[in-house]
């Protein structure tokens, strides 16, 4: 098995969101987001979008393969979260060792409305 490794530039950005700022790391390369995806396999397609971190949430490779599988279901820690400027997707992004990352856009909501995949 041979290892890849994948260099993404990230860029500081202020985000203004009605009165509230938001600081933000937007990624070098633009995504395409699946809208309403059940699992990892119904990710691609869409015009890509620059990419906006909001935040990180690390997991163990156990906790994301049960949240990759299940895209749909409700999560407290997404809930509120996500939304779109002129600046691109605001996106919580989700990691694990070995795994792809993925970028979130909940769109307010508590689950993976919008999902890109890196990796």
């Amino acid at each position: 098995m041979t290892t890849m490794t994948i260099t993404i530039e990230r860029t500081p950005r202020t985000v203004q969101l009605g009165t509230a700022t938001l600081q933000t790391e937007e990624l070098s390369v633009s995504l395409p987001f699946a809208r309403k995806p059940c699992d990892l396999s119904e990710l691609g397609g869409g015009t890509p979008s620059k990419v906006l971190v909001t935040e990180t949430r690390e997991m163990t490779t156990t906790e994301f393969d049960e949240f990759a599988a299940n895209l749909l279901r409700s999560r407290p820690w997404l809930n509120g979260r996500g939304g779109t400027t002129r600046e691109g997707t605001l996106c919580v992004e989700v990691c694990a060792p070995g795994r792809p990352y993925l970028y979130i856009n909940p769109e307010g909501g508590d689950y993976a409305r919008y999902v890109a995949r890196l990796g």
